[in-house]
């Protein structure tokens, strides 16, 4: 885990030095699973808001459903948002050392990411399509916070 706040920080610090937001992923249920994935993926994502043509930007580490290190960047479009509830589309990639080229869709190790983000005050849910292989889909969840500026 240090290597991925290590890596984070190297990612991050070139794009704005102030993050609007710090988001710990928990966990992620897969939906019709055909392989054993492991639910527990904790992580670390810092998100610039509304920056490039209104976009949300987040760049994350975490433990993916394998047990290895993975990390991911992420654009976002919020498409509703009303007091501290939000939803968004988002689109990104990510990296799954070993395992990326076990999906239907990949680039080497890297997969795309892809669905949903549902955000309350400080909880947030994704829900993504599977890849029609391995699950149906992927639900993950975990906490968010605003960081002050």
């Amino acid at each position: 885990m240090i290597r991925a706040i290590i890596l984070l920080t190297l990612l991050a610090a070139p794009a704005h030095a102030d993050p609007d937001r710090l988001s710990i992923l928990l966990s992620s249920r897969h939906v019709a699973a055909t392989v054993p994935f492991k639910q527990a993926n904790p992580g670390l994502f810092l998100t610039w808001e509304n920056r490039a043509a209104g976009l949300d930007y987040s760049l994350g580490a975490y433990r993916n459903s394998y047990g290895r290190l993975s990390v991911a960047a992420i654009a976002a479009l919020p498409i509703w948002k009303r007091d501290q509830t939000q939803i968004s589309l988002f689109a990104g990639v990510a990296h799954y050392p070993v395992d990326g080229r076990d999906y239907a869709v990949h680039a080497g190790d890297f997969v795309p990411l892809a669905g949903v983000q549902f955000r309350h005050r400080n909880i947030f849910a994704q829900v993504m399509p599977g890849d029609g292989n391995f699950t149906s889909g992927i639900i993950s969840f975990g906490l968010t916070f605003k960081l002050g500026h």
